[in-house]
């Protein structure tokens, strides 16, 4: 359940709506997620999904989702229903569904009020013959041979455009505003361009379609948004912004306001680039458990309330956020720490023989799920003659201060007794494959008497363990910056240059029977070795799946 504190402190955007609120300014505060269904959501978006219905929950406003559906070449209704679900999974419900394509006819019309107006007009300028009229930042553009056509022509180039009379790019839209401005974005932008491409919404019934800059204006002015949030990038885009709303006959005049975007190391959040990976086969799919998708952090195990606490401590400013990926892992083990049932796991197993096993007198114990939850229940961890435990809390020849087992040392066994090494047997290129150990049948939920054992290892019984798949899921990318790095020359490497070939790992380990009955998606500590969940998709109570979701200490820091 959330609550407001889960939410980002005092900030500048609480504090301008702070004001616009106390002013009387606004009486209700409306905010939108608007995303372009081009792609899956990442962890970026995710942030700003937390701001902005997250602003609306605090000053029990109304948050929109809509869909900046205007560049139908890259867009589909996959992309739409999984952001849809990404927004339903984070915990977050929108006011009203929308979609720029809902405003298509209406955005056609303010352009025969500019076009009308003498402040836009048709264009036969292509692409390169437009960069080169634009100029540079410090050498203002010149205007367009077809600046100066009378309003009567561009409405009738402009209503043929969208009758289709004419072949794709071979005709824009553009505002008239000014060639010399010192923002290129205010050099006469194009507005409408001609593209005959299937839309997923409205089919083939149009054949130009509208820029973002313009669209979003007027969607935001339409929607009557009071604070229409974006990322640092459009700052520059928000002159156009205001011109757009100021220059046509509505009623509503929403105003921008920028944040910082999210740059998580080790990782990217460019779609396209996300794309990539997905369509060479780098990944296996946009819900890879690698990804910083979101679809992909749910699939590896975070969790709603986890990524909420991430969005919460990386803050909004307008500074640079940049941020390591311990500090989206860190606050995921926090969550998990705490609602996260235990179970025991053996990844990398060596068998134990107990030569002392006596069937009438070994005994079973119960332990609880969770040591701070006693509602979570109990589960029996049964003990059987032979045992596994991990290859790495044995060893022959032991470092200073080893706790764990060795030929002639003792360990507890978690949740059971104390067990004495007192013979190693190996293959025969000297590889440990059993270890056989004397139980001390005093020890069951006691102390040893006259010595001291400090080293508790976990264990399976071999009888009642549960063979599953386990996939440790470890970072994508071996450079904090993967598509910043240049070579000798000044060039940018190619990005997937520095794709972790270790990234993956799927094991065959034994976990305890509880995993034969849990659905997809429970998460689960397993204990001593890391947080893990069943996988969504492949996992079956009768073949278990588990992936890591993170480790239970940051590996991380001390490598590097």
């Amino acid at each position: 359940m959330m609550n407001k504190d889960q939410f980002a402190d005092n900030h500048f955007i609480r504090n301008i709506i702070d004001e616009d609120l106390n002013s009387g300014k606004h009486s209700r505060i409306i905010t939108r997620f608007p995303p372009e269904p081009n792609g899956y959501l990442h962890i970026g978006h995710a942030k700003s999904i937390c701001l902005n219905f997250g602003l609306a929950y605090i000053y029990d406003g109304l948050c929109n989702l809509r869909f900046d559906d205007t560049n139908p070449e890259k867009e589909s209704d996959e992309y739409v229903r999984a952001i849809k679900e990404d927004v339903q999974w984070l915990g977050f419900q929108w006011h009203e569904e929308r979609y720029a394509s809902d405003y298509f006819e209406t955005l056609y019309h303010y352009a025969i009020e500019l076009i009308e107006a003498g402040k836009a007009y048709v264009d036969d300028l292509d692409a390169e013959e437009m960069r080169q009229y634009r100029g540079t930042l410090t050498e203002p553009g010149k205007n367009s041979p077809y600046r100066e056509r009378s309003v009567a022509e561009n409405l009738d180039l402009f209503q043929r455009m969208r009758a289709g009379e004419f072949p794709d790019g071979s005709k824009t839209l553009r505002l008239k505003i000014d060639m010399a401005a010192g923002n290129i974005n205010l050099r006469d932008p194009v507005i409408y361009r001609i593209r005959r491409v299937h839309h997923h919404r409205t089919g083939d019934a149009w054949v130009i379609y509208p820029m973002y800059d313009y669209t979003h204006a007027i969607s935001d002015a339409l929607e009557h948004i009071t604070h229409s949030l974006c990322t640092l990038e459009f700052e520059a885009h928000r002159p156009l912004y205001d011109w757009v709303v100021e220059n046509i006959a509505i009623d509503n005049h929403p105003r921008q306001y920028e944040f910082s975007r999210l740059e998580l190391l080790y990782s990217i959040t460019s779609k396209r680039k996300l794309n990539q990976l997905v369509s060479e086969g780098h990944v296996q799919g946009w819900d890879d458990p690698r990804m910083p998708t979101i679809s992909g952090m749910r699939r590896r195990g975070y969790t709603p309330e986890g990524l909420r606490l991430f969005s919460k401590r990386v803050g909004i400013s307008k500074s640079e956020n940049v941020v390591d990926m311990n500090l989206l892992e860190g606050a995921i083990r926090e969550e998990l720490e705490g609602s996260a049932p235990r179970m025991m796991a053996v990844l990398n197993p060596i068998k134990v023989e107990l030569v002392n096993y006596d069937e009438a007198l070994t005994q079973s114990r119960s332990a609880p799920y969770h040591p701070q939850h006693p509602e979570f229940g109990e589960r029996l961890v049964p003990i059987s003659k032979t045992l596994y435990i991990e290859a790495d809390d044995f060893s022959l020849n032991p470092p200073p201060g080893w706790q764990r087992l060795t030929v002639g040392g003792e360990v507890r066994l978690r949740y059971s007794y104390v067990i004495k090494c007192e013979e190693v047997v190996q293959d025969s290129s000297g590889r440990v494959t059993t270890l056989k150990c004397r139980i001390d049948h005093d020890t069951l939920g006691k102390k040893p008497e006259g010595r001291k054992v400090k080293g508790v290892i976990h264990w399976l019984s071999a009888k009642h363990a549960v063979r599953a798949t386990v996939r440790l899921y470890d970072r994508l990318f071996t450079e904090a910056r993967p598509d910043a790095v240049r070579d000798e020359d000044g060039q940018y490497k190619p990005f997937t240059e520095f794709l972790n070939p270790d990234s993956m790992m799927q094991i065959d380990a034994w976990v305890e029977p509880v995993a034969n009955s849990l659905p997809p998606e429970s998460r689960y500590q397993f204990e001593r070795l890391g947080y893990f969940v069943t996988d969504r998709h492949d996992h079956r109570a009768e073949d278990p799946v588990f992936n890591r979701t993170v480790t239970l200490k940051d590996t991380w820091q001390k490598a590097e």
